[in-house]
Protein backbone atom coordinates (compact mmCIF):
# COMPACT_ATOMS: atom_id res chain seq x y z
CA UNK A 1 0.00 0.00 0.00
CA UNK A 2 2.82 2.36 0.94
CA UNK A 3 4.63 1.64 -2.35
CA UNK A 4 1.48 2.49 -4.32
CA UNK A 5 1.13 5.75 -2.40
CA UNK A 6 4.74 6.74 -3.14
CA UNK A 7 4.29 5.76 -6.79
CA UNK A 8 1.14 7.84 -7.09
CA UNK A 9 2.86 10.80 -5.42
CA UNK A 10 5.88 10.50 -7.73
CA UNK A 11 3.61 10.37 -10.79
CA UNK A 12 1.73 13.43 -9.57
CA UNK A 13 4.99 15.38 -9.17
CA UNK A 14 6.18 14.36 -12.66
CA UNK A 15 2.89 15.40 -14.25
CA UNK A 16 2.92 18.70 -12.36
CA UNK A 17 6.46 19.51 -13.48
CA UNK A 18 5.63 18.52 -17.06
CA UNK A 19 2.57 20.78 -17.06
CA UNK A 20 4.61 23.68 -15.69
CA UNK A 21 7.30 23.17 -18.34
CA UNK A 22 4.70 23.06 -21.10
CA UNK A 23 3.17 26.29 -19.78
CA UNK A 24 6.59 27.96 -19.54
CA UNK A 25 7.33 27.12 -23.17
CA UNK A 26 4.19 28.80 -24.48
CA UNK A 27 4.78 32.05 -26.35
CA UNK A 28 2.53 34.56 -24.61
CA UNK A 29 4.69 37.69 -25.01
CA UNK A 30 4.32 39.80 -28.15
CA UNK A 31 6.54 42.84 -28.76
CA UNK A 32 5.39 45.21 -31.51
CA UNK A 33 7.81 47.54 -33.34
CA UNK A 34 6.53 50.39 -35.51
CA UNK A 35 8.08 51.61 -38.73
CA UNK A 36 9.07 54.99 -40.09
CA UNK A 37 6.51 57.82 -40.39
CA UNK A 38 4.30 56.28 -37.66
CA UNK A 39 4.43 55.78 -33.91
CA UNK A 40 3.59 52.93 -31.57
CA UNK A 41 -0.01 54.04 -30.99
CA UNK A 42 -0.92 52.90 -34.51
CA UNK A 43 -0.54 49.32 -33.24
CA UNK A 44 -3.51 49.98 -30.91
CA UNK A 45 -6.18 47.85 -32.68
CA UNK A 46 -3.81 44.86 -33.05
CA UNK A 47 -2.69 45.19 -29.43
CA UNK A 48 -6.30 45.22 -28.20
CA UNK A 49 -7.13 42.02 -30.11
CA UNK A 50 -4.04 40.28 -28.73
CA UNK A 51 -4.78 41.55 -25.20
CA UNK A 52 -8.25 40.04 -25.40
CA UNK A 53 -6.74 36.75 -26.58
CA UNK A 54 -4.58 36.56 -23.44
CA UNK A 55 -1.24 37.75 -24.77
CA UNK A 56 1.08 40.14 -22.94
CA UNK A 57 1.67 42.90 -25.47
CA UNK A 58 4.47 45.48 -25.34
CA UNK A 59 5.04 48.27 -27.87
CA UNK A 60 8.46 49.72 -28.64
CA UNK A 61 8.75 53.46 -29.24
CA UNK A 62 11.99 53.65 -31.20
CA UNK A 63 13.76 57.03 -31.34
CA UNK A 64 14.68 56.40 -35.00
CA UNK A 65 17.84 58.42 -34.54
CA UNK A 66 19.83 55.47 -35.90
CA UNK A 67 19.31 51.80 -36.61
CA UNK A 68 21.58 50.94 -33.67
CA UNK A 69 19.48 53.13 -31.33
CA UNK A 70 16.28 51.43 -32.50
CA UNK A 71 17.74 47.97 -31.97
CA UNK A 72 18.83 49.03 -28.47
CA UNK A 73 15.33 50.38 -27.71
CA UNK A 74 13.82 47.07 -28.79
CA UNK A 75 16.27 45.04 -26.72
CA UNK A 76 15.35 47.23 -23.74
CA UNK A 77 11.72 46.07 -24.04
CA UNK A 78 12.75 42.47 -24.67
CA UNK A 79 14.69 42.52 -21.40
CA UNK A 80 11.43 43.22 -19.57
CA UNK A 81 9.72 40.08 -20.85
CA UNK A 82 9.45 36.83 -18.90
CA UNK A 83 9.55 33.78 -21.13
CA UNK A 84 9.67 33.35 -24.88
CA UNK A 85 8.69 36.31 -27.04
CA UNK A 86 7.34 36.84 -30.55
CA UNK A 87 8.84 39.96 -32.15
CA UNK A 88 6.74 41.81 -34.73
CA UNK A 89 7.89 44.65 -36.98
CA UNK A 90 6.20 46.90 -39.52
CA UNK A 91 8.02 48.51 -42.45
CA UNK A 92 11.40 49.92 -41.27
CA UNK A 93 10.68 48.00 -38.06
CA UNK A 94 11.67 44.91 -40.02
CA UNK A 95 15.24 46.22 -40.12
CA UNK A 96 15.10 46.59 -36.34
CA UNK A 97 13.64 43.18 -35.48
CA UNK A 98 16.04 41.38 -37.82
CA UNK A 99 18.89 42.45 -35.54
CA UNK A 100 17.13 42.60 -32.17
CA UNK A 101 15.58 39.21 -32.92
CA UNK A 102 18.93 37.57 -32.26
CA UNK A 103 18.18 38.05 -28.56
CA UNK A 104 17.82 34.62 -26.90
CA UNK A 105 14.36 35.56 -25.59
CA UNK A 106 12.98 35.82 -29.12
CA UNK A 107 11.37 32.64 -30.42
CA UNK A 108 10.26 33.95 -33.81
CA UNK A 109 9.59 37.00 -35.94
CA UNK A 110 6.64 38.43 -37.85
CA UNK A 111 7.25 40.95 -40.64
CA UNK A 112 4.22 43.11 -41.50
CA UNK A 113 4.71 44.89 -44.84
CA UNK A 114 8.31 45.10 -43.67
CA UNK A 115 11.90 44.91 -44.78
CA UNK A 116 13.68 41.58 -44.20
CA UNK A 117 17.34 42.47 -44.75
CA UNK A 118 20.25 40.10 -45.20
CA UNK A 119 23.72 40.86 -43.85
CA UNK A 120 25.13 44.13 -45.17
CA UNK A 121 21.94 45.30 -46.86
CA UNK A 122 20.43 48.69 -46.09
CA UNK A 123 16.84 49.84 -46.36
CA UNK A 124 17.82 51.97 -49.35
CA UNK A 125 19.66 49.16 -51.13
CA UNK A 126 16.67 46.87 -50.69
CA UNK A 127 14.16 49.48 -51.83
CA UNK A 128 16.35 50.10 -54.87
CA UNK A 129 16.00 46.49 -56.01
CA UNK A 130 12.29 46.89 -56.72
CA UNK A 131 11.35 50.56 -56.16
CA UNK A 132 8.02 51.53 -54.54
CA UNK A 133 5.29 53.56 -56.19
CA UNK A 134 5.61 56.35 -53.62
CA UNK A 135 7.90 59.30 -54.29
CA UNK A 136 6.69 61.36 -51.33
CA UNK A 137 9.59 61.13 -48.88
CA UNK A 138 11.28 64.47 -48.19
CA UNK A 139 14.33 65.42 -46.10
CA UNK A 140 14.73 68.18 -43.53
CA UNK A 141 17.70 70.54 -43.39
CA UNK A 142 19.21 68.47 -40.56
CA UNK A 143 18.81 65.16 -42.45
CA UNK A 144 15.64 63.63 -41.05
CA UNK A 145 12.97 62.20 -43.31
CA UNK A 146 9.22 62.69 -43.47
CA UNK A 147 6.33 61.72 -45.69
CA UNK A 148 4.73 64.78 -47.22
CA UNK A 149 1.37 65.27 -45.43
CA UNK A 150 -0.49 65.93 -48.67
CA UNK A 151 0.58 62.49 -49.94
CA UNK A 152 0.30 60.59 -46.68
CA UNK A 153 -3.08 58.98 -47.34
CA UNK A 154 -2.35 58.00 -50.93
CA UNK A 155 1.05 56.48 -50.17
CA UNK A 156 0.68 55.13 -46.63
CA UNK A 157 -2.93 54.83 -45.42
CA UNK A 158 -5.15 54.63 -48.50
CA UNK A 159 -7.64 52.29 -46.81
CA UNK A 160 -8.01 54.26 -43.57
CA UNK A 161 -10.51 57.06 -42.82
CA UNK A 162 -9.26 60.55 -43.62
CA UNK A 163 -9.60 61.72 -40.00
CA UNK A 164 -7.32 58.91 -38.82
CA UNK A 165 -4.93 59.51 -41.71
CA UNK A 166 -4.65 63.20 -40.89
CA UNK A 167 -3.76 62.42 -37.28
CA UNK A 168 -1.12 59.89 -38.33
CA UNK A 169 0.36 62.37 -40.79
CA UNK A 170 0.59 65.01 -38.04
CA UNK A 171 2.13 62.64 -35.51
CA UNK A 172 4.53 60.84 -37.84
CA UNK A 173 7.95 59.95 -36.48
CA UNK A 174 10.78 61.33 -38.60
CA UNK A 175 13.65 58.84 -38.95
CA UNK A 176 17.22 59.99 -39.38
CA UNK A 177 18.29 59.63 -43.00
CA UNK A 178 21.34 57.73 -41.72
CA UNK A 179 19.06 54.97 -40.37
CA UNK A 180 17.98 54.13 -43.92
CA UNK A 181 21.60 53.69 -45.06
CA UNK A 182 22.80 51.66 -42.05
CA UNK A 183 23.86 48.12 -43.01
CA UNK A 184 22.11 45.20 -41.39
CA UNK A 185 23.94 42.65 -39.30
CA UNK A 186 23.34 38.90 -39.41
CA UNK A 187 19.53 38.57 -39.47
CA UNK A 188 17.61 36.55 -36.90
CA UNK A 189 15.48 34.99 -39.65
CA UNK A 190 18.48 32.84 -40.56
CA UNK A 191 18.16 30.87 -37.32
CA UNK A 192 14.57 31.48 -36.16
CA UNK A 193 11.13 30.87 -37.69
CA UNK A 194 9.53 33.85 -39.38
CA UNK A 195 6.23 34.92 -40.88
CA UNK A 196 5.50 37.74 -43.31
CA UNK A 197 2.50 39.79 -44.41
CA UNK A 198 2.51 41.19 -47.93
CA UNK A 199 0.24 44.22 -48.31
CA UNK A 200 -0.89 43.79 -51.90
CA UNK A 201 -1.66 47.49 -52.46
CA UNK A 202 1.43 48.84 -50.71
CA UNK A 203 2.90 52.00 -52.23
CA UNK A 204 5.64 52.56 -49.62
CA UNK A 205 7.32 49.18 -50.17
CA UNK A 206 6.76 47.40 -53.46
CA UNK A 207 4.68 44.25 -52.82
CA UNK A 208 7.00 42.35 -55.17
CA UNK A 209 9.93 43.29 -52.94
CA UNK A 210 7.98 42.08 -49.89
CA UNK A 211 7.39 38.74 -51.64
CA UNK A 212 11.04 38.47 -52.68
CA UNK A 213 12.34 39.11 -49.16
CA UNK A 214 9.82 36.74 -47.55
CA UNK A 215 10.67 33.90 -49.92
CA UNK A 216 14.40 34.45 -49.46
CA UNK A 217 13.98 34.27 -45.68
CA UNK A 218 11.69 31.22 -45.97
CA UNK A 219 9.05 33.15 -44.05
CA UNK A 220 5.54 31.74 -43.90
CA UNK A 221 3.82 34.12 -46.27
CA UNK A 222 0.32 35.62 -46.07
CA UNK A 223 -1.03 38.18 -48.55
CA UNK A 224 -3.63 40.69 -47.39
CA UNK A 225 -5.30 43.26 -49.63
CA UNK A 226 -4.54 46.70 -48.27
CA UNK A 227 -2.22 49.67 -47.98
CA UNK A 228 1.16 49.98 -46.28
CA UNK A 229 -0.71 50.59 -43.03
CA UNK A 230 -2.19 47.09 -43.26
CA UNK A 231 -1.77 46.53 -39.52
CA UNK A 232 -4.10 49.48 -38.84
CA UNK A 233 -6.60 48.88 -41.65
CA UNK A 234 -6.79 45.07 -41.28
CA UNK A 235 -5.95 44.51 -37.59
CA UNK A 236 -8.02 41.32 -37.29
CA UNK A 237 -6.13 39.60 -40.10
CA UNK A 238 -2.72 40.78 -38.89
CA UNK A 239 -3.50 39.75 -35.32
CA UNK A 240 -4.69 36.36 -36.58
CA UNK A 241 -1.29 35.72 -38.17
CA UNK A 242 0.51 36.84 -35.00
CA UNK A 243 -1.60 34.44 -32.93
CA UNK A 244 -0.97 31.65 -35.44
CA UNK A 245 2.78 32.27 -35.21
CA UNK A 246 2.72 32.31 -31.40
CA UNK A 247 0.73 29.08 -31.28
CA UNK A 248 3.10 27.44 -33.77
CA UNK A 249 6.06 28.34 -31.54
CA UNK A 250 4.37 27.03 -28.37
CA UNK A 251 5.21 23.37 -27.71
Amino acid sequence: MMKKTYAALALSVVLSVSAQNALAEQVKNVVLVHGAFADGSSWGPVATILDNAGYKVSIVQEPQTSLADDVAATRRILAQQHGKTLLVGHSYGGMTISDAGNDPAVAGLVYVAAFEPDTGETLLSLAGKIPPASKSVAETADHFLYLKPENFQADFTADLPKKQTDMMARSQVMPAAAAFSAPAGSPAWRTKPSWAVVATEDRAINPELERYMAKRAHSTLVEIKGSHAIYASQPEKVAALIKEAAQSLSH
